[in-house]
């Protein structure tokens, strides 16, 4: 007659199982998380910036503007264009020692990256790269042919 006078409520069976599943809940929730976060050493190199590739034809202002309905303009006499302005630094990755990557638009082309000693151009090369400013010259032993500074931050 022991047992017939032990009464047992659903409510406190319930809760150890309850306890139990919720525990085991947050542990899988903490496992999944962490597994997401591994970090992954097979990822392979950084991703280029998207480009378009140097075959591809760009229409230029003239051809759109004689598609568009515009007369035939006379081509006026050709202006000599400072070398500094057909660049345009639009961002850094300094890795101190004037090493690191550039990234550059060249003559209103997509912006690409230059590592420090890469070739630009002919006769010209990325020499080095500092904080916010990378110096652009011949060779990487002659003197600096000119510096693009980033511009300045918006607010």
């Amino acid at each position: 007659m022991i047992i017939a006078n032990m009464q047992v409520t659903p409510w406190k069976s319930w809760t150890p199982r309850l306890a139990a599943f919720f525990m085991a809940l947050l542990l899988a929730a903490t496992l999944v998380f962490w597994l997401l976060r591994w970090p992954r050493h097979d990822s392979g190199p950084a991703l280029p910036l998207a480009s378009v590739p140097d075959d591809v034809a760009l229409a230029s202002v003239k051809d759109v503007a004689q598609l568009l309905g515009a007369g035939v303009v006379a081509s006026s006499a050709v202006v000599p264009v400072e070398a500094s302005s057909r660049f345009h630094l639009t961002g850094v990755i300094a890795s101190g020692g004037g090493q690191g990557v550039a990234l550059l638009a060249i003559d209103g082309k997509p912006t690409r990256p230059y590592r420090v000693g890469s070739a630009l151009e002919e006769g010209l090369m990325l020499q080095s790269v500092e904080k916010r400013r990378v110096a652009l010259a011949s060779d990487a032993r002659a003197p600096v042919s000119f510096h693009l500074d980033l511009p300045a931050k918006q607010p």
